[in-house]
This record gives structure tokens, sequence and C-alpha cells, in this order.
């Protein structure tokens, strides 16, 4: 029996990031059977999942759950959110699952509601480790006992199995923790019988929605079609199309290797994919294939705490202060080692050059600064907030009243936008778990249950 189309609709590229309403109507029209989102990332680094808090807005966030709530229930379309709250781990999961709750509430849903959690306890993590069940990913040191204890949240990267089974439970919502990206997207087709490696291939780039798209944008829908053989994407905006460029360009978005994307349990083989532009801003993919690993990896992702910031950010437009940067920087370096008596302290201080090398640091190629003013970032990394703020103050009064070589004006020889002009950051995390951990044989992300009849959870 031949399969029908099977349609996707993503309204946006993160949860939270929000899209055009006319965008999203216009996906509706088109009657999809699933909508699908992808609810979070590690692109804003290791905070939010160290310090168990959303990168996203909540307010944010629940405008964009009730369109997709709303619809979805009420037309019968499954809703599938993935990494919730930013980065999958319990705490994310329960702070979504309230705004969901509410939603449901304020609109007097009936709906059954898959919940995934994605954390995996440190004792099933150090017995992988012990049995020699856990790589590094690439640039990362090996795992050690004592970095799996000093991590707060732990989670693992969830394939599309779980999603299936929760699927498979006349689920209607599916909330999980941490997701591999296209899985979302590809769980509900796959449990269908559509082609796993198209479904897959089909949700790494929907998982981004219109950044895919020319123009891209991450706050804009785009809508995926599989077939039998191939899948169709169309953005659902009259500003933007896909082209078999943009379309090609986000396939090889976050991947080292064009053409063997890895994924839990197996990679997607690109080696006879092809794109032909279909016209109206449509573009067709044939060719992507999955192939199965002997063995089931997830990527596991943990963060711990490494200490306390304090920053302060000054401009310059001295072209003396500018030509002599980096001497400049040393001498305050050592006059701060020199004011507090101790030789290394220093070494808790960095400072960040925007219109110089703020954004490559060592690895710029552009030797020449040309720039008629520098952005200085102050930075003080210490053991507690009261030391970071002790030493990012030295610093930037010792900053601001150097007397370098060539100096003239004596009344100061920095520009603050800010007052106050230090600023407390707070914690400070570092990803201390970013490994593989083959899992089989593990029985891990299980699934529970939630009912709501009328707004109210039963």
């Amino acid at each position: 029996m031949s399969l029908k189309p099977f349609k996707v609709l993503s309204p946006t590229a993160i949860l939270g990031y929000g899209f055009p309403e006319a965008s999203f109507l216009k996906g509706m029209e088109k009657k999809p059977d699933l909508i699908a989102v992808d609810a979070g990332s590690t692109d804003p680094g290791p905070y939010y999942l160290g310090a168990g808090k959303a990168f996203t807005n909540r307010e944010a966030v629940k405008r964009d759950l009730t369109y997709m709530l709303v619809h979805g229930v009420k037309n019968h379309i499954p809703v599938v959110v993935g990494t919730a709250g930013g980065s999958g781990a319990d705490v994310h999961l329960e702070w979504c699952r309230k705004i969901i709750e509410e939603i449901a509430a304020e609109n007097k849903l009936s709906f059954k509601m898959g919940i995934i959690p994605s954390d995996v306890s440190k004792d099933d993590v150090k017995k992988a480790l012990k049995e020699g069940r856990i790589e590094p990913l690439a640039y990362v040191p090996q795992l050690t006992e004592e970095a799996i204890d000093e991590t707060t949240y732990l989670v693992a990267q969830i394939g599309v199995e779980p999603i299936i089974e929760a699927l498979k439970d006349k689920c209607d919502v599916v909330l999980a923790g941490r997701c591999y990206d296209p899985a979302n997207f590809a769980a509900l087709p796959i449990m269908l019988g559509y082609d796993k490696g198209l479904a897959l291939h089909m949700g790494k780039i929907l998982e981004c929605a219109a950044i895919a798209a020319t123009p891209g944008s991450g706050s804009d829908c785009a809508m995926g079609t599989l077939t039998e053989d191939s899948f169709i994407l169309e953005a659902l905006s009259p500003d933007r199309k896909f082209t078999c460029e943009s379309a090609a360009a986000h396939t090889l978005y976050e991947k080292t290797d064009p053409y063997h994307l890895p994924g839990p349990g197996g990679e997607l083989n690109l080696e006879g994919c092809s794109f032909k532009d279909l016209g109206e801003g449509r573009v067709e993919v044939k060719g992507s294939k999955e192939i199965p690993t002997p063995k089931y990896w997830v990527k596991l992702e943990g963060a711990r705490c490494i200490g306390y910031r304090t920053v302060s950010i000054a401009g310059t437009r001295d072209p003396i202060m500018i030509k002599g940067i980096d001497k400049i920087i040393e001498e305050v370096k050592e006059r701060v080692n020199t004011i507090t008596k101790d030789p290394h302290r220093s070494d808790n201080l960095y400072f960040h050059v925007y219109g110089k090398n703020g954004v490559m640091g060592p690895l710029e190629t552009v030797k020449e600064v040309t720039s008629h003013e520098l952005c200085i970032v102050i930075e003080a990394l210490c053991k507690t907030q009261a030391e970071a703020d002790s030493l990012c103050s030295i610093a930037r009064s010792t900053m601001l009243h150097y007397g370098y070589a060539g100096r003239i004006s004596t009344a100061g020889n920095l520009a603050f936008p800010f007052s106050p002009s230090d600023i407390t950051v707070g914690k400070v995390f570092e990803f201390s778990v970013y490994h593989l951990m083959n899992i089989d044989g593990m029985k891990l992300f299980p699934h529970h249950v939630e009912s709501y009849k009328d707004g109210v959870r039963a």
C-alpha cells in the first residue's frame, strides 16, 4: 500500500523565538499531519544546563505553544516538543510542562500528553565508564568520575524510539527532554512506515524552520512534506523561499562531515543525496539513507560550576592606546599583581578586545588594528563572587588611569556605557560531560502520561 504525503509544520527555529501568525495559519491551511518544534540547543553554552534555567523567555514560549496546542489539539494533529526548556533536564521539562498546563486551563483543552525525561543517573554513567562504554567527542578529554560528581544536570540526547513509544500510547502531545534535533519531526512518520533516512534528513532541516530558507529567519515557519522516496521543503511566508543552495547549506549545518551525520543508533548517509528546485520556492530532496550503527550510542551532556564572573565594559578612542593595546594590557596585569601582592592574580583576568580580536582571539588572522575605536571587556573569573568583584574593580580602575607610553590626557583612558561600570554575572559553568555512551541493554527514557479534560488535569 502506498503512503500518502505526510506534512510536518515547523513553526519556529526554537520554541520561544516566535513566528508571524499569518505564516502559522498558512501552514494550518495545508492540513499538516504533525506540528513539531525543537525547544532547545547547546548553542547558548553550558550555563543554562548547569544552572537549570531556560534561555528562552517564558511569555514567548507560552505564546508559541498556545498556537501549537490550540490548533493541534482542536484539529487532532499530534504536537511534539523536544529539548523542553532549552536544555532538556528534568527542571527544564517541568518548567515547560507547567506552561502547557496553564495553556490547557486557559483554553479548556482536552488531550493526553506523554512526558519523556532524558536525565541519566550518575550511577549509570559511572557504571558505563567502568565498563568501557563511554567515548569522548572530538577535542574532549576522557570522562572521569570526578567530572561526573561535579556535574549538576546530566542528560542524554534521545532518539526517535522513546517518542514513538509515547505516540503508540495514543498521546496527542509529546513533551520530551533533551532530544536529537531531528527526532521530534521524524518519530511519527517513521512509526507510520516512512523511510527513516528521509524522515531524519527532513527533520534535520525543519528543526531550524525558516533559517534553512532564504533569506533565513529563526522566527518564521516552514513545511516539510514526506513522500515514499523524497521530501519537499517550502517556506510559509511570501518573504522567503527554499532553494537548492539553502537546503543543502543547512544540511551541512553544525556538521564536520558533509556526507555522514551521526545520531542515536545510526548515521545519515548523504552520499547519494540530491536537491531539485520545483519552483515557487520549493525544493525536493532524494537519496538520504539511514545506516544503523553496530552499537546504539547517545550523546551525554552535563555541566559543572567553575567559579563566578564579574565584567566591566569600556571603550577607548585614543589612537595611542589603540596602537599599544596589547602592551598596555600586559602592563595592567602586572600592576594588578603588584597591587594585590599576588604574582598570579592576573591569571584570573581576561581582556576581550572587540575591534581587534574579540571574536577570534589568538586565531584572528588580521593582525593590524585599523579601528578608530575599541570595546574592551574586562572579565574576572574567580572561586567566589566577592573575589571576582574585587579583581574586576582593581583591573578596571587600573586600566582607567594607567599612564601608558605616549599618553597625553590625564582625565581617564576609558569610556563606560553603563553605571555601575562593573556587572556581577554570577556562576560560570563549563561542559563537564560531552561524551558518547553505548546504551545497549539499558532501559532508559520511559514516558509517563498526563491527561487533561476541558483544561483540568485528571
